[in-house]
């Protein structure tokens, strides 16, 4: 069973969070949530979201795929974030999937994981940094080898179905998605 990491940091885009979450659970895809500071994430919007654990429990944890939820001032927080950014450096060097929706492709673009890729994210989040060789795209989710980016709350199904279909192959995305009658 695949598994995955999603980092919580306050003020994190909760339509995104929960999306990311619940669709993968809903695809047997082993999910761990960790916050950044122990307790409780309060999103941007207002809601509580209670992670499994804290980030520094699952510093050693071997996952498939980490998984950024956007939005604003939980990217920037997961952007200056020592142990997130080693997380993703190691996990790419690993060549397993990195994952980004929203404000949080910004977090790959300044760790130089989106040097000479294909990404999206969040209008004017990426077209304002300085990313050798960044190809950014206006497609609501865009996969590049082992980097997946999307655009933000509105793409946060599409984006959660391409990681499921990436962990586990078209015909789980194909039976998540049923169940979802869209």
């Amino acid at each position: 069973m695949a598994s995955v990491l999603v980092p919580l940091a306050q003020g994190c885009e909760e339509l995104e969070a929960i999306t990311i979450v619940d669709l993968l659970r809903r695809a047997s895809i082993n999910v761990v949530t960790a916050g950044l500071e122990k307790g409780p994430v309060k999103a941007s919007r207002g809601t509580v979201i209670i992670p499994d654990k804290h980030i520094d429990e699952v510093l050693n944890n071997d996952f498939d795929m980490i998984v950024l939820p956007g939005g604003l001032p939980g990217s920037d927080y997961l952007d200056n974030d020592t142990r997130i950014r080693k997380l993703l450096v190691n996990t790419a060097e690993q060549g397993k999937y990195i994952a980004a929706i929203c404000a949080a492709p910004k977090v790959l673009a300044s760790t130089g994981l989106l040097e000479n890729k294909n990404a999206t994210g969040y209008p004017g989040v990426l077209d304002k940094m300085e990313v050798e060789g960044l190809k950014l795209q206006s497609s609501p989710v865009v996969k590049d080898g082992k980097i997946i980016t999307s655009r933000g709350p509105g793409t946060a199904m599409d984006f959660t179905l391409t990681l499921i279909e990436e962990l586990s192959g078209k015909a789980k995305r194909d039976e998540v998605e049923a169940g979802l009658v869209r």
